[in-house]
């Protein structure tokens, strides 16, 4: 039990060291994410957007700066935790193959990824609903941050599977900002009016932006809607982990239990020195 965790507890620690060595992602996080969602606060302006949500049905009128806030927070958060699962797994791809390969356990290089992922998904998603906290008061702030963190779980998941499919870095960029902008786009008030089409209930973060928007102006809990969100973090992750399983599909034949080298190199005993053949 103890090595499992220690196995665990070091391929976290790797994952953590490498998203704490990607300084463009965090200044992102420090700068990106109250930026937009102040600019957005200042810019838009505060009259009344009608609107239904489809989730409820209920008609609502809430001030265009506000919903464009919740808006930009999923875009803001989705797109940074998209960008750094996707960094991580892009550029560590190769040392986690090199790992597998060993005869490192991947069921402990799956967990410390998801493990990351969670406490990445969940600080930031924190940190936009404080953010979003200091110019006005949502109805739920925490079922708010619970919207947030779960698409940020979403898109995290979906960078992996980019990280693991995708050649180049500018293809999984490219791939991770305009799945989001399609995504958030067609559901956002302002541009579509909250669109009645039955099609947006298949875009990613469909939940997200459903339980975001009850959370900010209503006092109606949308669990189901956190469910869906769940469902598309769960669908994702499973296509990532076929994917690593796919990559590392090789080191089932040739696995063998890791051991560190200082263990794994041993004196072989001296064998002793064969007889010198005698000439006839």
């Amino acid at each position: 039990m103890r090595r499992h965790l220690h196995l665990f507890v070091t391929a976290a620690r790797f994952d953590l060291l490498e998203h704490a060595r990607n300084r463009f992602a965090m200044v992102l996080v420090a700068l990106f994410i109250p930026s937009w969602i102040s600019l957005a606060y200042a810019v838009i302006p505060s009259r009344p957007v009608a609107f239904r949500l489809r989730a409820t049905g209920q008609l609502l009128a809430p001030a265009g700066n506000q919903i464009t806030q919740i808006t930009g927070a999923i875009n803001a958060v989705t797109l940074i935790t998209g960008f750094m699962m996707f960094a991580v797994t892009f550029n560590g791809g190769r040392f986690d193959r090199r790992l597998a390969m060993a005869g490192y356990p991947r069921i402990h290089l799956v967990l410390a990824k998801t493990t990351s992922l969670a406490l990445a998904s969940g600080t930031i998603a924190a940190y936009a609903t404080a953010v979003t906290c200091t110019a006005w008061s949502p109805r739920e702030p925490v079922q708010l941050a619970a919207a947030l963190f779960w698409g940020a779980m979403t898109y995290g998941a979906l960078g992996v599977v980019f990280g693991s499919l995708l050649r180049r870095e500018v293809e999984g960029m490219f791939a991770l900002v305009m799945t989001s902008l399609v995504d958030v786009g067609l559901q956002s008030p302002l541009a579509s009016g909250g669109t009645g089409s039955a099609a947006v209930q298949f875009l990613p973060t469909y939940g997200t932006m459903q339980a975001a928007t009850a959370a900010g102006f209503t006092h109606t809990p949308l669990t189901g809607d956190l469910a869906v969100q769940i469902g598309w973090f769960t669908g994702a992750a499973l296509l990532g982990l076929l994917v690593f399983h796919h990559r590392t599909k090789d080191a089932l034949a040739t696995r063998s239990p890791f051991r560190p080298p200082w263990r794994s190199r041993r004196r072989q005993p001296a064998r002793p020195a064969r007889p010198a053949s005698t000439p006839r």
